[in-house]
């Protein structure tokens, strides 16, 4: 069980530093999309390699297996590139505790979907988060009324989308060994991204080494190491353990942030940040207790 929980633990860290390195990918003239799809072709690209590398003789995936993993890597690819238009409209560490609302999102989409009903104490939490995001954001220190509109409401797109993700992947494909189900999620990723941003993609005029280097290092952190340990660790521990676990994503990305754009860091923001992870891990401390009980 430890190992599992390292694993999605080491995936949330990975995730937290990719908003402040694409907003500086940015000062060199990329966009949104050239990030993305780079990046995800990039990961899908070395986890099939790795798949194939391995030679092992497993049995054929059946065509309704393939669905749901695409879909789900669609999911996480779309919340990465809205996650990363946000950026260019808001801070980093304001759009990394507009992307943590993705816990109580889960929360719902579990009731809406599989009418599994949250306790008080969940929705008790879910008003606390509220509260901790108008701190860790800044909004109190500046002003709501100061905020990207535009800003906000990719970066809160982006949480349901990776909310779905979440869900999606504590549920699809169990059997599905890590590798070949991550590299299939990456693929869903890759072609959704393109889909999307096929004319820019193809009237870009900014491929080169320079790129390519971005591509590496944000598949590296992005779409092979979180996804491939997220296949393997999430499944394992549930979408309720994992959800907080994830929460280590959050001070990761406001540190690094903080460190390497020079965005404040307030009392205000470090009271949030407290806040929320507290009440993130209220919110689902019931459900990992019953899925240790079960184990």
């Amino acid at each position: 069980m430890t190992k599992y929980i390292l694993m999605v633990f080491a995936g949330a860290c990975s995730y937290g530093i990719l908003s402040t390195f694409v907003k500086l990918s940015y000062q060199e003239g990329y966009t949104a999309a050239d990030i993305s799809a780079s990046q995800a072709f990039t990961g899908m690209s070395v986890l099939w390699l790795l798949v194939f590398a391995q030679k092992k003789d497993e049995a054929m995936m059946e065509r309704k297996t393939w669905l749901p993993l695409l879909f789900t890597g669609s999911a996480i690819g779309l919340s990465s590139f809205v996650y990363y238009i946000s950026v260019r409209y808001i801070p980093a560490s304001l759009a990394i505790v507009i992307l943590m609302q993705f816990t109580w999102m889960g929360m719902l989409l579990e009731l809406f979907i599989f009418k599994k009903k949250p306790g008080w104490l969940q929705l008790a939490a879910t008003a606390v988060i509220l509260i901790g995001t108008m701190l860790a954001g800044g909004m109190l220190d500046t002003g709501i009324g100061e905020v990207s509109v535009k800003g906000f409401l990719w970066a809160f797109a982006s949480a349901l989308l990776y909310a779905i993700y979440l869900v999606a992947n504590s549920r699809v494909a169990k059997e599905v060994p890590a590798l070949k189900k991550s590299a299939v999620m990456m693929t869903g990723s890759t072609i959704g991204l393109i889909l999307i941003n096929a004319q820019q993609l193809i009237m870009n005029s900014h491929y080169d080494l320079n790129l390519l280097k971005w591509a590496v290092f944000l598949a590296f952190f992005g779409t092979i190491i979180p996804p491939l340990l997220f296949a393997r660790g999430i499944p394992k521990i549930g979408a309720g353990i994992s959800a907080i676990i994830m929460t280590a994503e959050l001070p990761v990305a406001i540190i690094c942030s903080h460190l390497l754009l020079k965005e404040p860091l307030t009392p205000l923001k470090i009271t949030g940040v407290i806040i929320m992870l507290l009440a993130m891990v209220l919110m689902n401390i019931k459900t990992g207790f019953r899925q240790r009980l079960r184990k």
